[in-house]
């Protein structure tokens, strides 16, 4: 039986590629002032708050929205809204482009699933070829044989 190939025949035009440019420059021009880049000590040092901690401040918030009189007097009120109203607006944004990125990762995959068995199709063609004495075969053939092992009588790719 025969190796599956063109998993993925859905191919970006010259248009979607543009536009998709396009928005991600939209999108980056849009962050800036927001985007921050953390040292990795100080992504460990605040790190992202767990489920539970995430269910206390969800708390404390509908408390400071339905009853404010019951709030500390030492808590910028107005900061902790907009703190709160970015951060769920972020993780939206954020949720969106993970799902975009997943898609998107998933076609590459096939993309380059298919790639790849056109190329071993390829390289079998061009050891036939070379073993016929054919002019120019040999030369691609030791090309791409530097992707492949070698072990007992077998070729295999590289991992």
């Amino acid at each position: 039986m025969g190796t599956i190939s063109n998993l993925n025949n859905i191919h970006l035009t010259a248009e979607q590629q543009t536009a998709m440019d396009t928005a991600l420059k939209a999108l980056e021009t849009s962050a800036i002032g927001v985007v921050i880049n953390l040292e990795p000590k100080d992504r460990r040092k605040y790190g992202s708050i767990n489920e539970t901690n995430k269910l206390l401040v969800n708390k404390v918030y509908d408390y400071y929205i339905s009853q404010p009189e019951l709030g500390s007097p030492d808590i910028d009120w107005a900061e902790f809204a907009k703190d709160y109203e970015s951060c769920a607006f972020l993780e939206k944004i954020i949720n969106r482009l993970q799902s975009i990125v997943t898609g998107m990762t998933n076609a590459k995959t096939l993309h380059d699933y298919d790639n790849y068995q056109s190329a071993l199709v390829d390289y079998n063609y061009v050891t036939y070829k070379a073993g016929t004495g054919t002019p120019g075969f040999e030369e691609k053939k030791n090309e791409l044989g530097q992707f492949f092992v070698h072990t007992s009588g077998e070729t295999t790719a590289k991992k």
